[in-house]
């Protein structure tokens, strides 16, 4: 059967060249990893949300921090038991930085596990309580069907990384249902040069993503929409974007410091079982910390703040404002912690969900501490959302992708302004002060990129 479908791989090969120019065949294809891309995040967000969201909004009771404790190391043990198990051949690799060190490397080649294994083990990490994103995990997933589909049809390399970032570009839009953000994120990291007409792939196989992943699973991230921002806060903006920097400053240090202590340990039991210990005595502690933190997010733009201190050991203490300041002051300084943990111990996920969960967070934190003060009055829930986009800059190195995707997932347009203020300010600290952004600094470090080359990514 094997032989038959290659002799039709041939024979469709040998009629496109004669009936098919190369770009229009690029664009069809791109068409299909955006089918592909769409899918795969469309299946890991209904599967992982629906051990979430059971965990989190349907089990109730006074000692639910217990089950936080325990399942995230069954999901870190079930994570590691799956890859040993079923991915041995072929090495697995998280994140976006093996992606763009294949790219770099002149390869653009991804193993077609990744299609499938990036879904199954993601949703096992965070499922059950992994403080990581999907989203990563879904541009890998996405970016391997395009890179397989390119080597099915013989295309050369650019062509093929094309393709690759096409199925990035998927992952985004389907898992957080914005196009726009997934072109731009393929453009910002993703892609070391572009020319015009290969954004026409990168729109084509990002509105096919958006569009499959709203009928698979058509639940959006985030409700919002938000009123006007007020000229007369612009300097609080300002400030807050300042905050917001040198906190991606904090967070991706801590990355670096939790990720490199892990790697000193080499068996991937022990591993498990300190960083599931670590990571559910955390959540335990700090529930927002569990899973993406998308929950807890959309309950603070709802105006529900005490549900921070909900299901916790301090729930008794919801009703009181300065233990909801300190709370969320410590839910932040060990979100930078968490997320790490996860993945340096087996688990598979990404930062881009922490990210927007830490922004979120740090907003929420601003705004609601300033307010308490009685000397301002800040819309809160603007600065969660442009909190969002200040984070994703600073860490991600990716002020565009951060407007775009705040804007699209919480239908914040109106707040286009603080929007670029905040991601322009969050991204100009953290260059500064750490040059490179949380994936190239591996790269940088590998000797996949050279530094001369930062400014191009």
């Amino acid at each position: 059967m094997l032989d038959q479908l290659l002799r039709h791989l041939v024979a469709f090969n040998h009629w496109r060249r004669g009936h098919l120019s190369q770009n229009t065949f690029l664009i069809i294809a791109a068409g299909l990893v955006g089918v592909l891309g769409g899918l795969a995040a469309s299946l890991m967000k209904k599967l992982t949300h629906l051990v979430a969201g059971y965990l989190q909004n349907d089990l109730q009771g006074q000692y639910k921090f217990v089950l936080y404790f325990c399942f995230p190391l069954i999901g870190l043990a079930l994570t590691v038991a799956y890859l040993k198990l079923f991915i041995r051949r072929k090495p697995f690799r998280q994140g976006i930085t093996p992606i763009m060190t294949s790219i770099r490397q002149g390869r653009s080649r991804l193993d077609l596990h990744n299609v499938y294994s990036q879904i199954i083990s993601s949703a096992l990490t965070v499922g059950m309580g992994g403080s990581a994103g999907l989203e990563s995990p879904a541009v890998a997933s996405g970016a391997a069907a395009g890179s397989n589909v390119g080597r099915l049809f013989g295309l050369n390399y650019r062509e093929t990384t094309l393709l690759l970032a096409s199925g990035g570009a998927a992952g985004i839009a389907g898992a957080f249902g914005s196009p726009v953000a997934g072109m731009i994120f393929a453009l910002e990291v993703l892609l070391p040069a572009i020319t015009v007409p290969a954004i026409i792939p990168l729109l084509l196989a990002s509105a096919v993503a958006s569009v499959i992943s709203r009928l698979v699973y058509n639940e959006p991230l985030f409700a919002y929409v938000p009123g006007s921002a007020l000229l007369d806060n612009f300097w609080m903006y300002v400030l807050f974007g300042i905050a917001s920097g040198l906190f991606s400053v904090y967070f991706a240090y801590m990355n670096e410091v939790v990720l490199g202590q892990l790697k000193r340990m080499h068996h991937a039991w022990t591993k498990v079982g300190l960083g599931g210990i670590l990571l559910g005595t955390m959540i335990a502690l700090f529930p927002a910390l569990y899973g993406e933190g998308y929950i807890t997010i959309q309950k603070l733009l709802d105006g529900n703040y005490s549900s921070l201190l909900a299901n916790s050991l301090f729930s008794d203490y919801q009703g009181v404002a300065s233990a909801l300041v300190l709370f969320t002051a410590l839910t932040l300084a060990f979100k930078a912690i968490a997320p790490a943990v996860t993945m340096g111990s087996g688990g598979n996920g990404g930062m881009f969900g922490p990210c927007v969960a830490i922004g979120g967070l740090l907003g929420f934190f601003f705004a609601y501490s300033l307010n308490l003060t009685g000397l301002f009055h800040l819309n809160i829930t603007h600065f969660i959302v442009v909190g969002m986009a200040g984070s994703v800059s600073g860490v991600m190195h990716a002020p565009l992708t951060g407007i775009f995707l705040a804007a699209e997932i919480t239908g914040g347009y109106t707040l286009m302004v603080p929007l670029m203020v905040v991601s322009a300010m969050s991204y100009f600290i953290n260059k500064r002060i750490r040059k490179y952004s949380i994936y190239t600094k591996g790269l940088v470090e590998s000797g996949a990129l050279s530094g001369r080359h930062e400014d191009d990514w």
